[in-house]
């Protein structure tokens, strides 16, 4: 597995976690949980791809980015849902 198809597969881990994240009200114990729910797999992606520690920089930049698209993508699909009633 190279780097780029790691940092892809946890961008995609996020998406569905930043989608959730975007409905929860800030800090509650739903947002921590959307945050926080994909770290143990994308420590194990880490752990099994074989990469040291150098690559967790890059991950985490994939992690937010992954966090960041999946509230914008929720929060296009609710402004559809308002605009086409």
């Amino acid at each position: 597995m190279s780097i780029i198809e790691l940092m892809l597969a946890v961008f995609l881990i996020n998406l569905p976690f930043g989608y959730w994240r975007y409905s929860t009200a800030r800090f509650s114990r739903q947002w921590m949980m959307a945050v926080h729910i994909p770290v143990p797999f994308i420590f194990l992606l880490r752990v099994l791809s074989g990469f040291g520690w150098t690559v967790i920089p890059l991950l985490m930049i994939s992690d937010f980015l992954g966090q960041l698209v999946g509230g914008k993508l929720r929060k296009l699909d609710l402004y559809k849902s308002e605009t086409s009633v």
